[in-house]
């Protein structure tokens, strides 16, 4: 080589790019030191014709520069082209081939070329390539509408398919289009203030306006518009329009129903998936006493529930907000200041569009008024029943015990007829006489448990029961004395019930004239009165050591009318059915223990 070569041989070791030769004459094969570099083949490697084929890729590569050098050989074409080869220690390059061709008396002697690692550059235009493919891929199939203006002139550069979709301009006429005949009159001014400080700013920012498309439609948009870039020394921006028509039309919803759930008179409350109060309505506050700000954070049924609040109920409303289910329940709740009042509450779950639980909605109204009418109602239902089933037993006590006299003065008036003998017919008249009273005295009774069965809304009156128990053993001081009794009171002083004083009266007289009458012959009879206070009862205790009565006999009989036990001349059986009657009209009521041969205690129940 000579020296102006060899200073070409040392520039293009410099730039890195290898030089090669083929002589032709001798079939010689020369490859520098960058050529044996980007080979990745040691510095004493010596070439030998086609041995540099193996190193191109199998395919296009191989297949491209065979032909090239074909083509050099036989018709002295040069070529310059970009290949892909696997060097000596298998990596990927790509290279630049250059070949030129000498001639020696009109025939090819030698092929000179250049040998060049463009790996990085390749690579560089690749991911470029990628790149430009990505933001046209996400360009022409974005949902949003992406438009590019030139922000010297306002005139549309590009845009995508759904920009066209939303104007209903074609692409030939959208492109040099100014960016403000989009906008309706009133939303120019706006709209260049927006342009104008976007192209100032060069950041990221969005505002709500409206276009008018090219059916003359107004739509209210979202413009966001991103940073400038510069293309041949232009700038542009990029803006995106959102079409936000069917937001804004549940966003009107929304506030309608807003405005519909605070006026309503319905108690609307909204919580958290977990039960926490997040927002109520005028109605739920007016009803409950309670401030958003005093229930927010917090759960209804820590702050309503009190004494008679039904424990299933709330664990109703628990398991339902576990279980993200819907649930109707009608409770007892308290508001604020702890007033009672009836609750009927629909809760029902809402879910985001992944199925996941976001909040309670409880719907509810007050149905005291309502309920206060339902339990007056089941009140006097339970009345009525208890009235009929009275005069149902009544009826068959009147139709058994005035049926027995009527037919018994039947018989005594059929003898009496049939007889022609003065002195037997005048032997019946005591019997008709005594059939008579007994009638009358039948019909005595039935009135006076008609009179109590009747007056179940007597005045009460507050009575000194000690006072009372001294009367009626006062009156009785002839009686207690002649049956040797000895009757201990143990009421005290300032015993004071609310009670019907008439039927007070009936209920202790009775009681104590039975300890008399039934006492046991084998021991000297005792009679004890006392008293016990209970949750919402006061009970007197009347406990005798007397005959007794055998309960597994005669229990479930021992308050029914005409029922006796003993066999005692003066028993009537109507003594301890009025009582029970008398008590029940208080709304009290009578229980006794009893073992015959012992005694028993009779206790009589007043409900405060």
């Amino acid at each position: 080589m000579n020296d102006t070569q060899d200073i070409y041989l040392k520039a293009a070791k410099s730039a890195k790019i290898g030089i090669w030769q083929i002589d032709l004459k001798d079939n010689k094969i020369y490859w520098d030191t960058v050529v044996r570099q980007i080979l990745e083949v040691k510095d004493d490697y010596i070439p030998v014709l086609g041995d540099g084929l193996r190193f191109y890729t199998e395919g296009q590569s191989r297949d491209r520069i065979q032909n090239y050098l074909a083509a050099a050989l036989n018709d002295g074409i040069s070529f310059n082209d970009k290949f892909e080869i696997f060097t000596e220690r298998n990596n990927l390059k790509h290279i630049e081939c250059v070949c030129e061709i000498e001639f020696v008396n009109g025939l090819a002697s030698k092929l000179v070329g250049t040998f060049q690692d463009i790996t990085k550059e390749q690579n560089l235009i690749l991911e470029l390539k990628n790149s430009v493919e990505k933001f046209s891929s996400v360009f022409s199939s974005a949902n949003d509408a992406i438009v590019i203006i030139d922000s010297e002139t306002g005139l549309i550069g590009d845009c995508n398919n759904r920009f066209h979709e939303l104007t209903h301009y074609n692409k030939a006429e959208l492109l040099d289009m100014h960016y403000a005949d989009l906008f309706p009159f009133d939303k120019k001014k706006e709209v260049r203030v927006f342009y104008k400080n976007q192209l100032r700013k060069d950041s990221y920012s969005v505002t709500e306006t409206c276009i008018v498309n090219k059916l003359n439609e107004r739509i209210p948009i979202e413009i966001a518009s991103g940073k400038k870039f510069n293309v041949l020394s232009k700038t542009y921006l990029v803006c995106f329009f959102r079409d936000i028509s069917e937001r804004k039309k549940a966003n009107e919803n929304i506030t309608m129903l807003s405005l519909v759930a605070e006026e309503t008179t319905d108690a609307i409350v909204i919580t958290n998936p977990n039960g926490e109060i997040l927002w109520i309505n005028k109605a739920f506050s007016k009803l409950t006493g309670y401030s958003l700000i005093e229930l927010e954070g917090k759960k209804p049924g820590h702050m309503l529930s009190g004494p008679k609040t039904n424990p299933d109920k709330t664990n109703l409303i628990r398991a339902a907000i576990k279980n993200r289910k819907n649930v109707k329940v009608s409770l007892l709740n308290y508001d604020k200041h702890l007033k009672e009042y009836w609750f009927e509450l629909n809760i029902t779950p809402l879910f985001d569009s992944t199925g996941e639980c976001i909040k309670f909605v409880g719907v509810g109204r007050d149905i005291t008024e309502r309920k206060e009418r339902e339990l007056e109602m089941k009140s006097l239902l339970e009345f009525t029943n208890q009235q009929n089933n009275k005069l149902y037993n009544f009826t068959h006590i009147v139709s058994h015990n005035i049926r027995s006299h009527t037919s018994n003065l039947s018989m005594i008036l059929d003898v009496m007829e049939h007889t022609d003998d003065i002195t037997e017919k005048l032997s019946y008249a005591d019997y008709l006489k005594d059939s008579t009273l007994k009638l009358a005295e039948t019909i005595e009774y039935l009135n006076d448990i008609i009179t109590i069965q009747r007056n179940v809304n007597i005045e009460r009156t507050g009575v000194n029961i000690k006072t009372e128990i001294e009367k009626i053993i006062k009156s009785l001081s002839q009686t207690i004395v002649a049956s040797r009794i000895e009757i201990t009171n143990l009421i005290p002083d300032n015993l004071i019930i609310d009670v019907i004083p008439a039927y007070l009266d009936s209920i202790l007289l009775n009681l104590i004239t039975n300890a008399i009458k039934y006492q046991s012959t084998d021991r000297p009879p005792k009679l004890e009165i006392g008293y016990e206070l209970r949750k919402n009862n006061t009970i007197l205790t009347f406990k005798d050591n007397g005959l007794g009565i055998n309960m597994e006999k005669y229990g479930h009989k021992i308050f029914g009318m005409y029922k006796t036990f003993h066999g005692n001349d003066d028993a009537r059986g109507i003594g301890l059915f009025m009582s029970k009657n008398q008590l029940e009209a208080m709304n009290g009521k009578i229980s006794v223990d009893s073992q015959e041969g012992v005694g028993s205690t009779f206790k009589i129940y007043f409900a405060e």
